[in-house]
């Protein structure tokens, strides 16, 4: 369990102890911004294939304790949560905006804030936090709680690690970019600083719902666990 633990650990800590912070700044400034994305993207590779299969190697073991079970009253309501998350995930990969990995080219575009930006500056992230959610709900074993809770820790955090990374590059570009619109989901959009504008995402979210559909019906098989019981 300690493997798994410190691989959550590393996980987490090398997003928002590294990629979001002036250390960052440091080392492009020493290798240059091509080398750094290519160390970090395979740091951050690595480290998800090691929290992984590390979660595979101690989930159910004797020294997993479980604290909580799944039960009718969670199960719908994690499904519930998953749908939603795939709707923030898939829409935002799908989306080109100054937040994404090597995305702050966007900024000076005229379709910067469109589509999910309008509703969350973080869509994946935000959608991975509630899927992480989603899952501890029906997750209550310690291992579950170190893979799921330190994505839920990532999703969370990780928006305000991009902004400050994003602010320090790009500073009043990226200012007017947050002015209009927000880390938390749909709060732009009721401050009337911004519209709600299915139109620009229709086809994402079609993406999103098939996507969900395929994972549910094949979950067992890939994961041997149905969420429908």
């Amino acid at each position: 369990m300690t493997m798994l633990a410190a691989a959550a650990a590393v996980f987490v800590l090398i997003h928002l102890l590294i990629s979001g912070t002036p250390v960052r700044d440091a080392i492009t400034a020493r290798i240059g911004e091509g080398p750094y994305m290519g160390l970090f993207s395979l740091a951050s590779i690595a480290a998800l294939a090691w929290l992984i299969i590390a979660f595979a190697r101690f989930r159910g073991q004797a020294d997993d304790p479980v604290f909580w079970t799944i039960s009718p009253a969670t199960r719908h309501p994690a499904i519930g949560l998953v749908l939603i998350a795939f709707l923030f995930m898939i829409p935002g990969l799908l989306t080109n905006s100054p937040t994404r990995v090597a995305g702050g080219g966007q900024i000076d575009k005229a379709g910067a804030v469109s589509g999910m930006t309008r509703i969350t500056r973080h869509p994946f992230l935000w959608g991975a936090a509630i899927w992480a959610f989603g899952h501890l709900l029906v997750n209550g074993t310690l291992s579950a709680i170190l893979l799921f809770g330190s994505i839920l820790v990532l999703g969370l955090f990780g928006p305000l690690s991009i902004d400050a990374k994003r602010v320090r590059a790009l500073g009043d570009r990226y200012a007017a970019f947050k002015a209009q619109t927000s880390n938390i989901p749909f709060a732009a959009i009721i401050q009337g600083r911004q519209s709600l504008k299915i139109g620009e995402i229709w086809w994402r979210l079609l993406v999103a719902l098939a996507l969900f559909a395929v994972i549910l019906m094949f979950h067992s098989r890939l994961f041997g666990v149905s969420p429908l019981g």
